[in-house]
């Protein structure tokens, strides 16, 4: 499992042919990344992952995995302890073989939010910012062509892994470890996720850019952010934390989100949902100890109103955007 070089070259070549050839340092980068003192510790948990071949997986209304050898406890308790090890799970749940992952966020509310709005049937899709791979999976489940997932956090990485290792490798499924600003300006998807990405960002028109760059004219872009209610300005710019999070660098209102998003050169900008996060949502538990959501003062448990901090709570606003087709002058 340690030759990542490898396997992410064996991606390339199927999906970045013209990039690879000028890409080898970047390749170098990735293994440079895994030089984290935790990889040898995390790749020792994974490595001790039995392979298991599900004899039923459900990818399209959860993640679930059923198998004979669930019964054996001695072997369920093994997989379980080895999955706890790769704590904090921040999305999810997923159930393995017996073993509920029962993670921070309940990931499917939000899917919901999302799934009647698009379709991704024979689609190219990219997430940005996957985490440890939940919504790939939820995606592959509704029948796409192929699925990428980027995410540069080690722990997210090795968690997909482990998911993998139980479910089984999908030849259409990748995860790369890596940024979006990391790979070439390909034009290939036609769909595109970045949820809960932008506000991360210290240039969100760039992010915005690099998003745009990856899709197909008239491609479609998932976009979730946290938004702040106009009567706060256009944007909020926070001191330090923002509900207890670190590097929050803009809240915008979802008019100067669709500004920034025109700018950019999309169209079509159209919100499909907004809402509050709530505790049934986000909350603490044993996968998961610490929960953001606890950050804010509790007024009560649906319109909790301020963060911490003294800010205004967010909504978190997903709006469904396409990229304009390039226009073509005709010459007479």
């Amino acid at each position: 499992m340690s030759n990542f070089t490898k396997f992410y070259e064996s991606i390339f070549i199927i999906f970045f042919k013209n990039w690879l050839q000028n890409s080898k340092e970047k390749i170098k980068d990735w293994k440079k990344f895994f030089s984290d003192k935790k990889f040898d510790h995390f790749e020792r948990i994974v490595e001790n992952i039995p392979k298991m071949t599900p004899n039923f997986l459900n990818i399209e209304t959860k993640i679930s995995v059923t198998s004979t050898k669930q019964d054996n406890i001695h072997l369920q308790k093994r997989i379980k302890n080895l999955l706890f090890q790769l704590s904090p799970w921040k999305k999810g749940p997923f159930e393995m073989y017996g073993i509920k992952i029962d993670s921070e966020w309940k990931s499917y509310l939000k899917w919901k939010r999302i799934i009647p709005h698009i379709s991704l049937k024979d689609k190219i899709v990219l997430d940005v910012g996957c985490g440890n791979g939940y919504y790939l999976w939820r995606i592959l489940g509704k029948e796409a062509k192929s699925v990428i997932g980027l995410d540069p956090s080690i722990y997210c990485f090795f968690q997909f892994k482990a998911i993998e290792k139980l479910i089984g490798k999908k030849k259409n499924l990748n995860f790369l470890p890596i940024r979006i600003e990391n790979i070439p300006h390909l034009k290939i998807f036609d769909t595109i996720f970045s949820m809960g990405v932008i506000y991360h960002q210290k240039s969100p028109i760039e992010h915005l850019n690099h998003l745009k760059n990856q899709l197909k004219d008239d491609g479609e872009l998932i976009l979730e952010s946290l938004t702040i209610h106009k009567k706060y300005g256009n944007c909020l710019v926070p001191a330090e934390r923002y509900s207890g999070m670190k590097n929050i660098y803009f809240i915008p209102s979802i008019d100067m989100l669709k500004i920034w998003l025109l700018r950019c050169g999309f169209s079509e900008v159209e919100i499909i949902n907004q809402s509050v996060t709530s505790k049934k949502e986000q909350r603490a538990t044993d996968w998961s100890k610490r929960s953001l959501l606890q950050f804010r003062t509790n007024l009560n448990d649906v319109n909790l109103n301020f963060t911490e901090e003294g800010y205004p709570s967010p909504t978190r606003t997903i709006l469904l955007v396409r990229k304009k087709k390039k226009f073509t002058e005709i010459k007479f």
